[in-house]
């Protein structure tokens, strides 16, 4: 998987927090946790430790969990899962761009599953700033000198051409 996951569960329910802890305890790639009973303390962790993931409950007193979305910002804000007991809040949570919705009570299997969508996120998110990356550097390269076509047939030719056009 590579590097380990910094994780935070936001959730104003101390069971709910201990259920989401428990489940994260069973998977080794999760290197950091941190816990915030609030909507507040979240937007400050956020802020302060960048974590890569975040469950985030979405209805808390004060700030809730859309208030935290709005508060942090989407450039700095991680990857989502809301948990929530309410499904009424499942359309606007994925207009928001949230990875999953778990609705309360969820099972093992169904956190699993979740948190499998943001690996498989996190490793598509990797390929494509490599792809990006690589794109840059090749946008810029100019040879010394160009290389003879001359000699190149005309179907050779476009079926290298073809085969570039398909790489960038």
């Amino acid at each position: 998987m590579g590097e380990g996951w910094r994780v935070l569960v936001v959730d104003d329910e101390p069971l709910a927090r201990d259920n989401v802890r428990h489940l994260l305890s069973r998977a080794p790639d999760v290197t950091a946790l941190w816990e915030c009973e609030s909507g507040g303390d979240a937007v400050d962790v956020i802020l302060r430790e960048r974590p890569d993931l975040v469950f985030l409950d979405v209805q808390m007193p004060e700030v809730d969990g859309f208030d935290v979305l709005r508060e942090v910002g989407p450039e700095l804000m991680p990857p989502v899962i809301f948990v929530t007991a309410f499904d009424q809040h499942a359309v606007r949570a994925f207009e928001a761009n949230a990875l999953d919705y778990l609705l309360k009570p969820f099972s093992a299997a169904r956190f699993q599953a979740a948190l499998t969508r943001a690996r498989k996120q996190r490793e598509q998110g990797r390929e494509r700033a490599l792809l990006d990356r690589l794109s840059s550097l090749l946008s810029g390269y100019k040879p010394a000198h160009e290389p003879p076509v001359d000699n190149v047939s005309p179907g050779r030719k476009a079926a290298v051409e073809a085969v570039l056009r398909q790489s960038f």
